[in-house]
């Protein structure tokens, strides 16, 4: 028993026709608006990508545009086989096409379904992605003079400024790095030495933090220096909640930014699978009853249309006998090969008569 079998007259099918073309061309316009997001995520992420440690991140935008490209492609001509199924003299050049055509349209189908998942699970590598590119790029935060790294320190300043955010994880993480170029420390002075001598690896390490990480709407001024000394300041107590750093490391403030990002795509791209898939049902629909039409010389006669010839069960059997066969098949064609190879290998034996 066929799968969605529907009964068509001339109407109906002209109506499915028109139908199918408007929706194609709806669907250009989906395609478009996924490359343009998939455009505009590749730009942000570009913006900060010297804190991101691979480009890992770059698959879902560019799997973005791929798609969007494609949806247009294939869509556009889609809606050319609609308008010309109008005519049954212009649709019957596209017939041995339309199966070829559906299988690809089913194979579209399915990666935009994992596009779509991809947008929701990046998470994980987006993660380790940011927290291992953040930690280096603090590193290079003091490398002012060294080509290549001079803009760091006004790339990571600009990042805390803009996401309201502190560090790595923190503002703890700028404790554990010298972020002060050597440009700037008197070493003459005793307490610079002190500290350099007081770390294993020889760096001054201070607990204090660029101006970036202050709070401009803490009604205190910003104690940016000796953070964790509460008697260094009149009534401070780091610990508490009116510190005036950010909390949030930017490890945090960027996974969310781009997370939340990415899942309103991913949203979207499933909305546009959704209707992909309908236009695609439709398509085969409207494939199917012009092909059943009984007199192609009475166009007004009745058809049915289905979406598969047999139930779902029988279809995926076919179709492994199918793949059974092939396998077969080119499992015959090898053994021939091997046989025809060895009969060529053997020499003819001469018997000499004495």
């Amino acid at each position: 028993m066929a799968l969605l079998k529907v009964k068509f007259n001339q109407k109906k099918r002209v109506k499915l026709a028109q139908g199918l073309w408007l929706m194609n061309w709806f669907s250009v316009f989906a395609g478009i608006i996924v490359f343009s997001m998939g455009l505009f995520l590749k730009i942000e992420l570009r913006k900060r990508s010297e804190v991101m440690d691979n480009s890992e991140s770059h698959f879902v935008p560019n799997s973005l545009i791929l798609m969007g490209i494609l949806s247009c492609a294939f869509n556009g001509f889609a809606g050319k086989i609609c308008y010309d199924s109008l005519d049954p003299a212009k649709f019957a050049k596209w017939k041995p096409l339309l199966k070829p055509y559906l299988a690809l349209c089913l194979f579209f189908n399915v990666l935009i379904f994992f596009v779509a998942l991809i947008c929701f699970l990046m998470r994980g590598s987006l993660d380790s992605t940011l927290a291992q590119g953040l930690k280096n790029g603090m590193k290079f935060y003091r490398d002012t003079d060294t080509p290549g790294r001079c803009f760091m320190k006004k790339t990571i300043d600009m990042l805390q400024i803009e996401f309201k955010c502190c560090g790595n994880n923190g503002f703890k993480d700028w404790f554990e790095i010298q972020w002060i170029s050597n440009r700037y420390l008197d070493f003459s002075s005793k307490e610079v030495k002190d500290r350099i001598k007081s770390n294993v690896d020889g760096r001054y390490l201070v607990d204090g933090v660029p101006f970036s990480c202050c709070n401009p709407s803490s009604p205190r001024p910003c104690i940016q220096y000796q953070v964790t000394n509460n008697s260094a300041h009149y009534s401070y107590d780091y610990q508490t909640e009116e510190l005036n750093l950010w909390r949030r490391g930017c490890r945090e403030a960027l996974l969310h930014y781009y997370s939340s990002m990415m899942s309103s795509m991913g949203a979207v791209v499933l909305l546009v699978w959704l209707f992909e898939m309908s236009v695609m049902v439709g398509l085969r629909l409207l494939h199917t009853s012009l092909e059943s039409i009984a007199n192609p010389e009475d166009p007004e006669c009745e058809s049915e249309g289905w979406v598969l010839e047999n139930n779902l069960k029988d279809t995926l059997k076919s179709a492994l006998e199918s793949l059974k066969k092939i396998g077969k098949f080119n499992q015959v064609e090898a053994d021939a090969e091997g046989a025809e190879g060895e009969e060529g290998g053997k020499t003819p034996a001469i018997t000499t008569v004495s």
